[in-house]
């Protein structure tokens, strides 16, 4: 019931305490996903789901405040992930638009009872009655009563209605936001010899148009490539202004109303800006505080940023043949200059790793990391699901073979899906009653094979579903990635560096017998190369960052000119015409004011990195299941790192990494 982090996705307290009540054994039971025949089905399930909703609110608010209230609350959050959960990854992965629709539908009358739920002052009561049996019940307790006056429950009767409506207009506005995006079908045409350096895989099997030029879509799998190896500066730009102009004038104007409505929000609370409403209950504290972070991150790296734009102006005038000081980096040349230095100097071509990497063994070396690691092995589940290229598989102990949870898995590109790479944890742990979780993988790869930097993708995400799966919380409310938001990246950036150890990598003969294994000298070349440019595009986190904060600070701005002065002031200056606001969905959504969590994150993961000397000691990986992974938000992260480090968090292994 709690509002969910639902994604990289995709929403803290004492975990030790689950000895107090032993601890049970999770359900055997899998979980098997509902399938739904057409949008009847959609309104069906989301008709009984909310009426079972207000009869467990009634009997809520006639219940006792005794010991048992937490959970009695907590089956009400399982309710709505058992009966909503998965209609919100349908919402974007299902290629029927009417169940797409039915389901956006359902997840606004959800999130309308939603928040007159967390209005209602006798249930808040009741929580706020409640003695708490230990920490766990304790940090749950915190956290329920936050969710209720965040919601308003305190606020004065107007102020209280002026909540809800921009809340449910705050949830149709983020919807309309991704979904213009997530169904844009804009085709860029290419003559095949505009295309010219653009690996022929990606472009030969594409539709032409009258005149015979090749149609091009947005998806990453397809639209990266050409920035990255178009020899064409045309070619380049117009591919690059196209993935810019995604969203449109349409979610500009959205942008602009997500922010005025989120400072409106705050003020009713007294609160001077949304960032300082968010930022009060997250790891950083307050806006001054992400801030300040923000000031050492950019002090770090301004210098750098310089030397790597030097370098690819450089690379472009000895390509081009002219003088330094009279040739212009475009920001459509970055990505291409990037990688054409990682050829001349590393002799690194990310296309070269493709053949080391099909999508399905990729899949399975993930698996082989987490069984050597963590200890588990997952087990194709024969289920019916909303598209051929989705399966199911159940999470096991390697040893006694008991089922802990469930993981889909949806790896390629198709018209109208979501388009990045995201994990919907849908359905939370809970051992007390002893429940199972749920998640789901979501990814676009070229079914050619993965480059290092996709395989470290895959990582990432993965990194999130096993958060979700191996959790291990006593209540829903607190399971897998429903942390604070500064902290839910940090357990999945941290596997990212696994990429670049040579015996990790070995795993995938034990998958793949036939993949051919990659060349220690080409995989120490990548691990050298991964930090070039690392200024420049630590920068554009910053940059991004920064303008999330700024959006959503005390004063009001529109979107874009904001966006157009502030990518001004960088080195490259800004393109007029772009619109890049209009595609930046995480801050229209779940990350806004909480961008900065991507680095904070990264400080988090470079420092939980120090404990493994050893990439693949199973020891250490069995104690950062334990104290990280089970723990899901039943404590706080800095006390779930220091518990794991056996010291304070520290950020100068974040710092060193900017070194290097």
């Amino acid at each position: 019931m709690r509002r969910a982090f639902r994604r990289c996705a995709l929403a803290a307290a004492w975990a030790g305490a689950l000895a107090l009540l032993g601890a049970p054994a999770i359900s055997q039971a899998a979980y098997r996903f509902p399938d739904f025949r057409d949008a009847a089905e959609v309104r069906a399930r989301c008709d009984r789901t909310l009426q079972d909703l207000r009869a467990m609110e009634r009997e809520l608010m006639q219940a006792p405040s005794d010991a048992g209230y937490l959970a009695r609350f907590d089956r009400m959050t399982q309710r709505v992930e058992d009966g909503l959960g998965p209609l919100w990854l349908l919402s974007s992965v299902h290629p029927d638009k009417a169940i797409r629709d039915a389901a956006d539908a359902c997840d606004r009358r959800q999130q309308a009872f939603s928040t007159e739920f967390y209005q209602n002052a006798r249930i808040y009561r009741h929580v706020n009655e409640v003695v708490p049996a230990d920490p766990i019940d304790a940090r749950y307790r915190r956290e329920l009563l936050d969710d209720f006056e965040d919601a308003g429950v305190a606020l004065p009767p107007v102020a209280r209605r002026r909540a809800q409506a921009i809340s449910q207009r705050i949830n149709q506005l983020n919807q309309d936001f991704e979904r213009q995006i997530q169904e844009d079908r804009t085709q860029v045409p290419f003559t095949p010899k505009e295309l010219d350096g653009v690996p022929p895989a990606v472009w030969q099997k594409a539709p032409r148009d009258a005149q015979g030029r090749v149609l091009l879509g947005l998806d990453y799998p397809t639209s990266i490539p050409v920035l990255d190896y178009a020899h064409d500066p045309a070619a380049r730009e117009r591919m690059w202004r196209a993935r810019l102009a995604q969203g449109g004038e349409a979610n500009l104007k959205r942008l602009d109303e997500l922010a005025r409505l989120r400072r409106e929000y705050a003020q009713l609370f007294g609160f001077r800006s949304y960032a300082d409403f968010q930022l009060r209950h997250r790891m950083a504290g307050s806006l001054a505080q992400a801030q300040s972070f923000l000031g050492e991150v950019a002090g770090a790296v301004k210098e750098r940023e310089v030397r790597d734009l030097a370098e690819l102006r450089a690379a472009k005038a000895r390509h081009l043949g002219t003088p330094p000081q009279d040739t212009t980096l475009r920001r459509w040349d970055v990505a291409y200059y990037m990688e054409r230095l990682r050829r001349e100097r590393y002799e690194l071509d990310q296309e070269a790793f493709r053949k080391h990497f099909p999508p399905e063994a990729s899949l399975r070396f993930v698996f082989a990391l987490a069984s050597r690691l963590f200890g588990v092995e997952f087990r194709p589940s024969e289920q019916s699901l909303w598209h051929p290229d989705a399966r199911a598989y159940t999470v096991h102990e390697r040893r006694g073979g008991a089922e802990l949870g469930t993981l889909f898995v949806d790896l390629y590109p198709r018209p109208d899906k979501y388009r990045h790479a995201a994990v919907w944890s849908f359905r939370n742990v809970s051992t007390l009653e002893k429940r199972q979780p749920a998640a789901a993988l979501v990814t676009n790869f070229n079914r050619e094979g993965l480059t290092l930097e996709e395989l470290q993708t895959l990582l990432h995400e993965f990194g999130h579903a096993l958060h979700s799966t191996l959790s291990r919380t006593r209540y829903a409310g607190q399971g897998g990635t429903r942390v604070l938001r500064d902290f839910v990246e940090a357990p999945s950036q941290m596997l990212e560096d696994w990429v670049f150890d040579e015996r990790v990598l070995a795993l995938m003969r034990e998958v793949c017998a036939e993949c051919p294994p990659v060349p220690p000298a080409l995989l120490a070349r990548a691990d050298e190369a991964r930090h070039f440019a690392k200024g420049l595009q630590v920068a554009r986190q910053h940059l991004f960052a920064s303008y999330d904060l700024a959006l959503y600070g005390e004063r009001a701005a529109e979107p874009l000119p904001l966006w157009a002065g502030m990518e001004a002031a960088t080195p490259l200056g800004h393109v007029s015409g772009t619109r890049f606001p209009a595609n930046f969905g995480h801050i229209a959504g779940g990350y806004a004011a909480g961008y900065y969590g991507y680095l904070w994150s990264l400080v988090l993961a470079e420092d939980l990195r120090t404990a493994f000397a050893d990439r693949l000691d199973p020891a250490v990986g069995r104690r950062y299941r334990e104290t990280i992974l089970e723990q899901g938000g039943q404590k706080l992260p800095q006390v779930l790192v220091e518990q794991f480090l056996g010291r304070p968090p520290s950020r100068e292994p974040f710092f060193r990494y900017l070194e290097r």
